[in-house]
């Protein structure tokens, strides 16, 4: 895969403060990047400096194979972004709103701006004024205005912020229809550990302005799968019958008379029968595993995400 973003010890202070701290971070096309973190944890200030908005105070950023400050403005144009909240004309319609936009870019074709508030569902509101478009409206036209150029890759900073269930359900099928459909790549930032959990298709995780961690999600998903953990007289009795009576091979043997079960996670009795059955005594059983919650507690030290 193409690696297209890459930055190497980013690094960001003001004064004596040290708000991103070494940062090394790579996504490769066709990612849908879920960089996840508490409020404050730099998420803001590391997507300003890929986006050239403000300066790092040590590092480098890479974009599409090219170091970021030798070739700023070809770079930049093939990445779209909504940092912070989308700011517009509110007396102006969607329409208007994107037509400065497009002469801003100097870009001549104005099919660009039907195409886009078609993409993000807005072509029935295109004449419609900007001060009178709900909060989910507007984020979706922050989207259309950063999908004018038809960019290869998107940041979105807190692109769900302030949405009720519905809209963000709403823009996470956007995403992933635009991903799928336009072989967009994602950058997203988010402290909605839910969301990115059913977003993203690798995650960084960030807490006190230091990258912890980056995992693929199924990875991640093999981490805090849950299973069913048992004590039994015979582990390798209880093997052979979850395999004879059971028909599962989705377990593992853990020694000393240990067993973890990933298959009838919601059907203890049923497995609990059947070891007896078979002779096998069962000492323990419980479900074992951590939530996506529990992970991440435990990976930034037990402060919560908020």
């Amino acid at each position: 895969m193409t690696c297209i973003l890459r930055t190497v010890g980013l690094t960001k202070r003001y004064g004596g403060k040290t708000v991103v701290d070494n940062v090394d971070m790579s996504i490769q096309a066709g990612d849908i990047y879920g960089f996840l973190g508490q409020n404050g944890a730099g998420k803001t200030t590391t997507l300003r400096m890929l986006t050239g908005l403000i300066h790092p105070s040590a590092g480098e950023i890479e974009l599409f194979g090219t170091a970021m400050q030798w070739s700023k403005g070809k770079a930049m144009a093939r990445v779209g972004s909504i940092i912070e909240y989308p700011g517009f004309y509110l007396n102006l319609n969607a329409a208007e709103n994107l037509e400065i936009h497009r002469r801003m870019m100097g870009m001549g074709n104005k099919t660009c701006i039907d195409e886009a508030l078609a993409t993000v569902g807005l072509t029935d509101a295109k004449h419609q004024k900007v001060k009178n478009f709900s909060l989910g409206m507007k984020q979706r036209l922050g989207i259309a205005r950063a999908l004018l150029h038809r960019p290869e890759l998107l940041l979105l900073d807190e692109p769900t912020n302030g949405l009720d269930p519905g809209g963000i359900k709403e823009m996470r099928q956007l995403f992933l229809d635009l991903a799928r459909r336009r072989g967009i790549t994602f950058l997203i930032s988010s402290h909605l550990l839910g969301e990115v959990e059913q977003l993203a298709s690798k995650i960084g995780i960030i807490h006190g302005g230091r990258l912890l961690e980056e995992i693929g999600s199924e990875d991640l998903r093999k981490k805090t799968r849950h299973c069913l953990a048992l004590k039994v007289t015979d582990e390798q009795k209880a093997a052979f019958i979850l395999e004879q009576r059971l028909r599962t091979t989705d377990y593992v043997v853990s020694g000393t008379g240990g067993l973890r079960l990933y298959a009838y996670v919601d059907r203890p009795e049923q497995v609990s029968a059947a070891l007896a059955a078979g002779g096998v005594g069962v000492r323990e059983m419980s479900v074992s595993g951590d939530s996506l919650e529990d992970y991440f507690l435990k990976l930034t030290g037990g402060e919560k995400f908020v």
